[in-house]
């Protein structure tokens, strides 16, 4: 028996195994995940240790709330659509220190009940971040701490995908972006 093409293809899926770990964290509140986002953009987003986020510290499946990346998607969003809102010339800055997503995991509704997220109304999306919104000369035209809260996020419907996890969270984000930066008259 020739062991030499399995020798190979066990290397090969131990590279392969070693070459995914290292490309993204595994979770939310890994070390080695980054704690803002990089690039050129008038709009600055970073966030405090997800740890400390309400979502992991008050889960009932701790696992499922820190796996993935959702808390860099998050701020991906809030980039993305802030920087379509944003007037030229103005920057914004904003630091993200609490998240507790839509939904709930409910181990008391039979052995899978901690695997999936259960949406009620008394399990609303919540965040709270601080942010600075300057004019083109640098100068703060607002600043300050918001919490924001979607209390009829099931009752609310809009253009996001239905297939979208993240999606209650994204649009209680639009709708503070909204107020934020109102549309301009021209």
């Amino acid at each position: 028996m020739n062991r030499k093409p399995l020798l190979a293809g066990a290397l090969g899926c131990l590279l392969l195994l070693a070459g995914s770990a290292s490309a993204a964290p595994r979770t939310v509140t890994d070390p080695k995940a980054p704690r803002a986002l990089t690039g050129e953009s008038p709009v600055q987003v970073k966030w405090t240790d997800p740890a400390q986020f309400t979502e992991i510290r008050s889960s009932t499946n701790r696992f499922e709330a820190q796996s993935g990346n959702w808390v860099q998607q998050l701020a991906d969003y809030l980039r993305s659509s802030a920087s379509k809102r944003l007037p030229p010339g103005q920057t914004l800055d904003v630091e993200i220190t609490d998240i507790k997503r839509a939904g709930e995991f409910e181990p008391q509704n039979g052995p899978r009940g901690n695997d999936v997220r259960i949406m009620r109304n008394i399990y609303p999306p919540r965040m709270t971040l601080t942010f600075t919104l300057r004019d083109a000369t640098g100068g703060v035209v607002r600043q300050g701490e918001e919490k924001l809260i979607d209390m009829n996020y099931l009752g609310n419907t809009g253009l996001l995908s239905n297939n979208d996890p993240l999606r209650y969270e994204k649009r209680m984000i639009d709708d503070w972006l909204r107020r934020l930066l109102p549309p301009t008259r021209r």
